[in-house]
């Protein structure tokens, strides 16, 4: 006989087109704490009869599920709604089934409505009763006891219609289904964050270039007396490159320079020395003691310390002569470095993942983030490369570290291809780098935050805006034009909730590049740079601005919210943007123009604000604090290059 791909069911009730779910929940959807989750299905059965439906979910862990009504809507979709309020992942399923005593009651009630003979009827309700009857708690149990006596009596049909048309039995019902040959979905898992998964601001800076005085090599001392400055530009994430230390064997000199020369310090990505390895800190930082007073420091001004997380090694690694199996060694016995042709790395080994011995591997791998975590207190990472790694050595490492430290957050530096982004966040990851820094036009901008927002994406990959990194010397910052700078901050910091920049070149407008690429002129990858901590610029007080705006409108912290505005200049991007109880609202126009005034009017979402044309509102210039009245569709904008934009708290 050929196998049958439907076997026999007695099940009357489909449960599909489940959502959200990334590939029918092979993966896990995210969220933070406190934040409203939506559930849709589409539930149906043959033929007319009533049906019910329940979501149940539970904690990982928990022995019991916590079970809430799905509803009916439209069209055979149904949907519930819930807030999980603490960290972790959650299971939930849909069970749905035919409700035969309510199927029965309300049939009853119709007949009885139009003068038929319900004797027969109410005689089934006296069953139905009598089926829940063993599950019933005292106080109820002697009511429906003298229920069932009344429907089950001949002579007090009158009484038992009215029983019947009352709310009693139906309260009785739906308190206490039957869930006859319920239909049950398959399983989901929903993984619930802290609120700083979804909102935060980051600055990153060399811990090495943190000393003021020329030719002096930073120190973790220092970088506590930068920890104010970062925390008065309303930062609250500080990412530190590798601050581990700095193999000596191919060290790179200046510019990426093959040969190092006397007195160059290397990449902080050629981790592993004579000095130690990844749990190791570099000496001239300082040490233990000094990383913990610093990790502290910061998170009494509220910042949190966010690590390189770099799965590579320096040739004078001590992993590579502990573990020369954890690297891959070509035929003449050299090893095999990393390589991106034609760009080499001579002074990085790539691990060998592919390594027989990949369970010890993996395992030391997963010890050296928790001994960040649990030494240090650490509960950031932004990952080096993760694209270079294998797919599931990461899922299983997030969720190793998580299991134990929900609150560990981890940002992918991945700007490779659009899909292998996706499965990084999809793995795990929390956070992911964008493409932003390379959207500049309108139309790109647009296109791109509505992929981010519009799609199954925002259930899973949150992106982290930014403008700039070490790597990434965009052409258009390489003028060291202000304006550029001022409106590629602000579109970051307001079309993501996730935001980041590396600084202090970029609030010091250094823009100068390697000829033809974008990359750092004398970047600080390869030397440490002495910078004017104490230096205060145009830019740096905008940002500064900008941040605070940030945390004051709820509708900025958080990214999937938004609608771009019509408007009736090229040069000009509008969008609003809401949170998540429809509380807080903004308006956001930025002039993509760094030269010329740009003026124009904007359209209003009225309809969507639930307002008419005519009914004033009012907006304030988060920057300015200037306000306006606005009272018709379309409003005049005019911006200029030395303050590109207007971010508006909208009232009305």
């Amino acid at each position: 006989m050929a196998k049958n791909n439907f076997p026999q069911n007695q099940e009357r009730v489909i449960i599909e087109n489940i959502s959200p779910s990334i590939e029918n929940g092979l993966y896990t959807l995210k969220t933070i704490a406190n934040q409203e989750i939506k559930i849709e299905a589409d539930i149906l059965a043959d033929g007319h009869d009533f049906l019910r439906a329940v979501l149940n979910y539970k904690l990982v862990g928990d022995k019991n599920w916590t079970e809430q009504n799905f509803n009916p809507f439209e069209n055979d979709r149904w949907n519930s709604s819930l807030a999980l309020s603490g960290e972790g992942k959650y299971h939930f399923f849909i069970e749905a089934w035919v409700d035969w005593p309510l199927n029965w009651l309300y049939g009853t009630r119709k007949k009885i409505q139009a003068g038929q003979n319900v004797k027969s009827e109410l005689l089934e309700g006296a069953e139905y009763i009598s089926a829940v009857y063993s599950k019933l708690k005292a106080g109820v149990k002697s009511k429906s006891k003298a229920w069932i006596e009344i429907l089950a009596d001949s002579n007090q049909i009158k009484k038992g219609e009215e029983l019947v048309k009352s709310n009693d039995l139906e309260d009785l019902f739906l308190q206490n289904p039957s869930k006859h040959l319920a239909a049950k979905s398959k399983e989901f898992i929903w993984k619930v964050e802290r609120e700083r998964a979804l909102f935060s601001t980051w600055y990153e800076f060399f811990p090495r270039s943190a000393s003021s005085i020329e030719g002096k090599h930073g120190t973790f001392k220092d970088c506590e007396k930068i920890l104010p400055r970062v925390a008065k530009m309303g930062f609250d994430v500080l990412y530190f490159p590798p601050v581990h230390p700095i193999g000596e064997v191919n060290r790179k000199g200046k510019n990426n320079a093959t040969d190092a020369s006397k007195g160059d310090v290397g990449s902080p990505w050629g981790i592993g020395s004579k000095f130690g390895g990844h749990t190791s800190l570099h000496p001239e930082l300082g040490n233990e003691k000094d990383f913990k007073s610093l990790v502290v420091s910061a998170k009494k001004l509220g910042i949190e310390i966010a690590m390189d997380y770099a799965l590579q090694a320096a040739p004078d690694h001590p992993w590579v002569k502990e573990n020369p199996q954890w690297f891959k060694w070509r035929p003449d016995g050299t090893a095999q470095f990393a390589e991106n042709p034609p760009k080499k790395y001579q002074d990085i080994l790539p691990i060998y993942f592919e390594t027989p011995d990949w369970k010890n591997l993996w395992n030391e791998l997963l010890k050296v983030a928790l001994y960040w975590v649990e030494e240090f207190g650490i509960s950031i990472f932004r990952v080096d490369n993760p694209h270079t790694k294998p797919f599931h050595f990461w899922a299983w490492l997030i969720e190793e570290v998580q299991a134990k430290h929900p609150h560990v957050i981890f940002l992918a530096e991945a700007f490779t291809r659009p899909k292998i982004m996706e499965q990084l966040a999809k793995q795990g990851f929390t956070q992911g780098y964008s493409y932003f820094t390379w959207r500049t036009s309108k139309d790109e901008i647009i296109q791109y935050v509505n992929e981010l927002t519009k799609t199954d994406r925002k259930h899973y990959f949150r992106p982290n805006f930014w403008p700039n990194t070490p790597d990434i010397n965009p052409f258009h910052l390489q003028s060291g034009n202000e304006s550029i700078h001022i409106h590629r901050y602000v579109l970051a910091a307001t079309l993501s909730s996730n935001t980041g920049v590396y600084g202090p070149v970029y609030e010091h407008l250094i823009g100068d590049a390697l000829p033809g690429r974008e990359e750092y002129m004398d970047s600080e990858k390869y030397e440490f740079k002495n910078w004017d901590w104490k230096k205060e610029t145009a830019l740096a007080n905008i940002i500064t601005l900008v941040n605070k705006a940030r945390k004051k409108l709820k509708s900025l912290q958080q990214t999937n919210n938004i609608e771009f505005l019509e408007i009736d200049n090229a040069n000009l991007i509008a969008f609003h943007k809401w949170d998540f109880e429809k509380k807080d609202r903004s308006l956001v126009v930025v002039s993509l123009d760094p030269h010329y005034p740009q003026k124009g009017w904007v359209k209003l979402p009225l309809q969507d604000w639930g307002i008419s044309e005519g009914h004033s509102i009012r907006v304030q210039d988060q920057v300015t604090e200037d306000s306006y009245n606005w009272d018709k569709e379309w409003s005049y904008i005019e911006l200029h290059p030395v303050l590109p934009f207007h971010i508006f708290k909208v009232e009305f």
